[in-house]
Order: C-alpha cells, then structure tokens, then sequence
C-alpha cells in the first residue's frame, strides 16, 4: 500500500513540481541560458525517431555533380545565411541563436552520417522552437532532395560544388564623390 502510496504522490509531485518551477521565472528561456539537464539529447533523440519513421526510404535523385550544385544553389540561397557557407565566419545573429544551427558545411557538424531522407524531412518540416522553418513552401520537392544529397555528400564534393558553396564578400562601398557643395 505505501508502494502506491508513494508511486501515485510521485506521479502527481513530479509535474506540480515542474509547473512550479517554469512558473517561478527561474526556468533557463533566455538564449544566454544554459540548457536544462538532457535538452539536447531528448530533442534530438524525438527528432530522430520522428524523421526516421516518417522519412522517405529512397531517393528519386541521382547523387552526381549536376545534382550536388543545383543543391549548392538551393542551400546558398534559403540555406546558407544560418547554416554557414565555405570560408564565411559564423554571424554574430547565428551565435546568438539557441540552439545555434549546426554549420553544415563544417566537418564536425556535417549530416553526411544521415541518410539523405532524414535530411530531407527536416528541411521539409523544419524543427519546432528551434529556429529552423518548414521550407515545403518555398522549395519543390525536386529542390529539397537537390540539397538534402549535396548535404549527405558535403565531405567529398568536387571542386566546382565547393566552389560555388564560397562565400564571396561583397564589395566595399565606393567612397562619396565630391563635387560641389550643395546651398
């Protein structure tokens, strides 16, 4: 009896508790907050198992060079600002974001371990309150297969795919002609 005793107060002390706290305004939600105690790993683990189940088994694409730089072409442009291009330091916005996006183009955040399915259902349905959107609005699927394969390939792509993953900085502004002063 104490056994179910303790099991249901435990069952019930357990979220009260929880509630109490995130009522507080003690709970970490500012970005410069640490993560709570396993955040990371529970939401990647419900994210694998989320894309795993429901992920394309097979790619309608071929995994070549005409594939991997019309994916480049789609990453730099809906991609890139957050995800990081080639020879382009991380923002100082992508530093302050929480989680911060992983720098796919980096070795050590690569997702060339995903199968490219896994990468094409986050990129189709984007990660709750993590900053990363649907893009089943903006890109065709023909589209987000394109840079879920360029993603997959990241570590060995050729040299015309890396090529055009650079970041280019802009040009300086031109200086100010002077002419006459205006009255």
């Amino acid at each position: 009896m104490k056994f179910i005793t303790g099991l249901i107060v435990g069952i019930v002390l357990v979220p009260v508790a929880l509630y109490v706290y995130f009522l507080s305004g003690r709970a970490p939600v500012r970005v410069s907050d640490p993560p709570l105690p396993l955040e990371r790993f529970l939401a990647m683990t419900a994210i694998h198992a989320r894309a795993e189940k429901e992920m394309p088994a097979s790619v309608p694409l071929q995994a070549n060079e005409a594939t991997y730089l019309a994916g480049a072409e789609v990453y730099r442009h809906h991609c890139g600002g957050c995800h990081g291009l080639l020879n382009r330091p991380e923002s100082p916005l992508v530093r302050a974001m929480s989680p911060s996006p992983p720098q796919l183009l980096e070795p050590n955040s690569m997702v060339t371990d995903d199968p490219p399915g896994e990468t094409f259902w986050v990129a189709k349905n984007g990660i709750r309150l993590s900053g990363m959107p649907s893009s089943q609005a903006a890109l065709s699927e023909e589209q987000l297969w394109q840079v879920s394969l360029m993603l997959a390939n990241a570590d060995k792509l050729p040299d015309t795919v890396k090529q055009a993953l650079t970041f280019v900085p802009p040009p300086a502004p031109a200086a100010p002609a002077s002419g006459p002063a205006k009255k």
